[in-house]
């Protein structure tokens, strides 16, 4: 841990990007507005149910951490891009995709609460249920309004990122990289549920790599790639910013897993018990899963005969969380050694140090 605060010493610590920061937000939050209010207004024509459905969808980017729009935002201004509409236009894109993402993974994970609140699927299956319909159907509803809500917001993401792409020299190069943000994210969704189900090998490189596709791509690697490109920087510089990105990725995903096993929900904003209950692969069960003592407490579990705080007794016993912060510690130091290596701006040198230690010190 001593040479990874070295290297982040070594790097600097943020100065003068936080005001210009938090000036900036307005105008991506200018950017969202105006979709969601143009598209809320279209919609109206069609059906008010339709209406009330995108007023809803509009919650969804805010209270969250804005991590990917500050990281193209950052980047862009890093390399010298002045253009605040088309930063804001893609910027905001990275945000619509995070919450589209986040609004099909409460499907996919069976939750009806986000950052601390209700989520799209709740507010549709307490309508269902305040209408007299079973349990059953009603968490239906609610999946299936939190599905259309989802492809809404991922359409809106691609239409966001074209307007900022529109003309730029580097454009063929910015919408691909927005559909390799989704792209991978499918492909680790996909190996996240066979996993959970004992479909596919899951051994620790496979869980890693899925880790990488599900979060790091679209999370880290691609913001800074396409903060890159809309400033102009070389598809070269771009990629070798991306790699920076994917370690620092995979390591924010591995401190996800310790926080959704071992975190407070208050803080977390969701249920930590959801990762247990449905048998997700992460680097803590993978650790364990050599473990006879473990795996006779999943099969328990699965049975019904031992709660979740059982699991979580044995995983740390077994010294899980332990190996899981010191995986993603070495990810970080290999993060800060690659940024050594590249001829970044100084700036953006200070902000890649403090999102490391971000990383590795968060707590929600």
């Amino acid at each position: 841990m001593s040479s990874i605060k070295q290297s982040l010493k070594n790097l600097g610590t943020r100065q003068p990007e936080t005001l210009e920061w938090e000036g900036f937000k307005a105008q991506i939050q200018s950017s969202l507005d105006t979709y969601f209010l143009s598209h809320g207004a279209r919609a109206e024509a069609y059906s008010p149910a339709f209406e009330q459905l995108w007023a809803s969808m509009s919650k969804t980017t805010r209270g969250g951490k804005w991590m990917r729009p500050r990281l193209v935002f950052l980047t862009y201004s890093a390399f010298g891009g002045t253009d605040h509409q088309a930063c804001g236009d893609l910027a905001a894109a990275f945000e619509l995709l995070h919450a589209a993402l986040l609004v099909h993974d409460d499907v996919i994970d069976r939750d009806f609460v986000r950052r601390g609140i209700a989520t799209i699927g709740a507010e549709y299956r307490d309508v269902a249920a305040g209408l007299g319909h079973t349990a059953d159907d009603a968490d239906h509803a609610g999946y299936s309004a939190a599905i259309i809500a989802g492809d809404l917001l991922l359409t809106g993401s691609l239409r966001m990122a074209m307007a900022a792409a529109a003309g730029h020299r580097h454009c063929g190069a910015i919408l691909e990289t927005m559909h390799e943000a989704i792209f991978a994210s499918a492909a680790g969704e996909l190996d996240d549920l066979l996993f959970s189900l004992g479909g596919l090998r899951a051994e620790m490189p496979e869980v890693l790599n899925m880790e990488r596709l599900k979060t790091a791509v679209y999370s880290f690697e691609m913001p800074l790639r396409a903060g890159a490109l809309l400033a102009g920087e070389s598809v070269a510089t771009a990629d070798a910013l991306a790699a920076v990105g994917r370690d620092i990725g995979i390591a924010y995903q591995i401190i996800d897993d310790v926080l959704g096993t071992f975190g407070e929900s208050t803080l977390t904003g969701k249920s930590v018990d959801s990762d247990l209950r449905e048998g997700k692969r992460t680097i803590l069960t993978t650790f364990a899963a050599g473990s006879l003592e473990f795996t006779s407490m999943a099969e328990a579990f699965r049975r019904g005969q031992v709660d979740t705080d059982a699991l979580r007794t044995v995983l740390h016993q077994l010294g899980a969380p332990n190996f899981a912060v010191g995986l993603a510690e070495s990810l970080v130091s290999d993060a800060l050694d690659k940024a050594q290596q590249l001829d970044l701006p100084a700036s953006l040198h200070a902000e890649l140090s403090t999102l490391c230690n971000y990383v590795l010190t968060r707590s929600s």
